[in-house]
């Protein structure tokens, strides 16, 4: 088959005009836009449809109707951007449709994994020997490390998990930051886990685990801390956490989803301080690195537990390769996603990364400052990218008026959490598309929706 040149140009155009949109279109489509997706529901077709006026359908139906959360004006959840070199990186990651599993079916990302791999050991200062599966998203990274986890675990208590499965195994102690993402139980509940199986540890006022409330460890113990809570972007004091964890033969896993790249950046790396004693960590790239959904990465500091629990084998599959991808992950078949983890770091490097993150980071201070001379709380300690607000006179109601106006607008988003036994909304800053007249655009929006709800 050859070269659709009319088909591509189209998508050429769609990409173009999408691309464009982002600076000035509303962040939220119209209504009329979503309405128009009904279109979608037809029958079944029963013959072909051109290939071309199926990219047509896409392009009219889609892209006003696609929600602009690469938009430097979208704060509603830590989502990222995307750096145009990864969007690039991945439109050939589809058209060489290698199936990664293996490294003869993608010699390219089988090469390109190992080389991101090392990369990523050293921004994160982790030990040589280091494992890293490239997986979907965070639920699945930490499924991944936590399985690993849980393979060293029943090891030191003397148990076969493969051989005697989960019915007979003995108790696994999961110590979880009363705080934690609720990924990492959504994880634990995939592994066979319930709440009874669970001690919270208390958390202080910016949902940091309060160690003089953590159990008693022993060999039997999983710790779950974070590095940035998802609401107030607070780290937990690993170097604590960890001495304790190998003092009693315990594994520490750390939710890093957006924080774990902290140490990356020059002006707040210390923020991490600890991260690298941990033995396993959860990281997203489609977050902080910009790269297109989904991916994410499990760290593993116990390479040979990530291989006793990943590593599958059948008569027809092949061991060629140093590092064959599937063995770090669920999945035999996935999508090349080291090619687009790559490119960002290639493009970035150690220099451009910091410098993303510490200006998401300094646009978080700035904005915060500004929400107050306009009358609201900020109700954390903006250490990185997160702000979470309230307005001063405690009317929840009023303050709901106010984010679903300026929702209204199209100009910005921002997201409802709950925070404190309060209903609040939250500011997520992890775009590199992200600049100071964004900012500004976000805030007069805020300034108009308080001037129209009133007090």
């Amino acid at each position: 088959m050859s070269f659709d040149d009319e088909l591509f140009k189209c998508v050429l155009e769609t990409a173009r005009e999408f691309e464009n949109n982002l600076k000035t279109g509303p962040v939220v489509p119209p209504q009329d836009a979503i309405d128009a997706l009904g279109e979608f529901n037809e029958a079944m077709p029963k013959g072909k449809t051109d290939a071309l006026d199926v990219i047509k359908q896409l392009k009219r139906l889609g892209n006003p109707a696609a929600t602009l959360s690469r938009s430097g004006r979208f704060f509603g959840f830590v989502v990222g951007g995307t750096l145009p070199v990864t969007v690039a990186a991945d439109w050939l990651t589809s058209t060489w449709d290698q199936n990664s599993g293996l490294t003869m079916l993608g010699y390219v990302n089988a090469k390109l994994e190992q080389v991101a791999q090392r990369w990523i050991i050293e921004l994160l200062s982790l030990p040589q020997g280091t494992a890293v599966g490239y997986v979907t998203g965070a639920t699945m990274a930490g499924f991944t490390a936590l399985s690993s986890a849980r393979t060293r675990i029943y090891k030191n208590l003397g148990y076969d998990l493969k051989v005697g499965g989960l019915r007979r195994a003995p108790k696994i102690r999961f110590i979880i930051s009363e705080d934690i993402h609720a990924t990492n139980i959504r994880a634990l509940n995939y592994m066979g886990y319930g709440t009874e199986d669970f001690e919270f540890v208390p958390v202080d006022d910016q949902g940091r685990m309060r160690l003089e409330k953590m159990p008693v460890l022993d060999n039997s113990c999983i710790i779950l801390a974070q590095a940035g809570n998802i609401n107030s972007g607070a780290f937990d004091d690993f170097p604590e956490i960890c001495a304790r964890a190998r003092k009693a033969g315990a594994w520490v896993h750390i939710d890093g989803a957006f924080g774990g790249w902290i140490k990356v950046s020059p002006s707040r790396g210390h923020l991490g301080e600890g991260m690298e004693l941990a033995d396993s960590w959860s990281i997203d790239c489609h977050k902080w690195l910009n790269v297109p959904y989904d991916s994410a990465i499990a760290i593993c500091r116990d390479r040979e537990a990530m291989l006793e629990t990943f590593t599958i084998s059948a008569s027809y599959l092949t061991t060629e390769g140093e590092r064959i991808p599937n063995n770090f992950t669920p999945e035999l078949s996935r999508r090349a996603r080291g090619i687009d983890v790559w490119a960002a770091l290639k493009h970035l490097g150690r220099e451009g990364f910091g410098e993303l993150i510490d200006r998401c980071c300094d646009h978080a201070s700035w904005f915060s400052g500004e929400l107050q001379k306009i009358g609201f709380i900020i109700m954390n300690d903006v250490v990185i990218n997160q702000i979470v607000f309230c307005l001063n006179d405690n009317d929840d109601l009023r303050l709901k008026k106010i984010m679903d106006h300026v929702a209204a607008s199209g100009k910005t988003w921002f997201g409802p959490t709950h925070w404190q036994g309060r209903n609040v909304y939250r500011m997520s800053i992890s775009s590199h598309e992200t600049t100071r007249a964004d900012l500004e655009i976000a805030l007069g929006a805020i300034k108009d929706a308080i001037n129209a709800v009133g007090g």
